[in-house]
């Protein structure tokens, strides 16, 4: 059952969770307030549904805490029209908020059964999204290039492959290390090309399936 007052624990989620960590843009907060995050959680998890924690879903991935979520979507300042990549669909409710800020969303999940979830949830509400079951590191990557790509599970060392996939201007969210230590950064390419990196803030999530791993020296 979900917990009593949902709107109640939507807004405290928005005004006690994310906005007070300088989660300040209107349009992500509205879209905290607009899309509704208890939709892409089980039932049993819907009294977690705001809280400030991680979800776990099947496969061993896990749905980022609200202000994980937020501090992304700020970063990436999605723009209608967007081409956007989602690497990591889960539960389904980044891709929600991505495709609601006006992105035109293609989402890759490595987990069929969550990649079906996730497309239930989206149809239920008419949000259109292009889900891609399949490893972004393993298949054919999409073509062409993306104005925004949102990583949402860690990876332990940045990626050129992701990387390569960045139109001009565009911009890539990634948490980027290793426990006890990540860090969620902002990679931008400038018009000529450059790519240019920003330390956001610290936190921790799980790493990305199937991400290649740096070389561990043993002595």
């Amino acid at each position: 059952m979900l917990a009593p007052n949902t709107d109640k624990a939507r807004f405290n989620m928005v005004e006690q969770q994310i906005r007070p960590c300088e989660v300040i843009d209107e349009r992500v907060l509205e879209t905290f307030k607009t899309i509704p995050r208890e939709h892409f959680v089980d039932e049993e998890q819907r009294p977690l549904a705001f809280a400030d924690t991680q979800l776990p879903l099947p496969n061993g991935e896990v749905m980022m805490k609200p202000l994980q979520e937020g501090i992304m979507l700020q970063a990436l300042d999605v723009q209608p029209g967007d081409r956007v990549l989602e690497i990591g669909t889960g539960s389904g409710f980044v891709t929600a908020c991505l495709a609601h800020l006006g992105g035109k969303v293609t989402s890759y999940e490595i987990a069929p059964e969550l990649s079906a979830r996730a497309a239930e949830r989206l149809a239920a509400l008419g949000i259109e999204a292009e889900l891609v079951t399949g490893d972004i590191f393993a298949a054919e990557l999409p073509e062409g290039s993306f104005d925004v790509i949102a990583v949402t599970g860690s990876l332990p060392q940045p990626n050129e492959q992701l990387e390569r996939l960045l139109a001009p201007g565009g911009r890539m969210f990634q948490i980027k290390g290793e426990p006890p230590v990540m860090c969620a950064i902002l990679v931008t390419r400038t018009e000529d090309g450059t790519l240019l990196r920003k330390g956001l803030c610290e936190t921790l999530l799980p790493p990305l399936k199937n991400a290649p791993q740096p070389e561990h020296f043993t002595f």
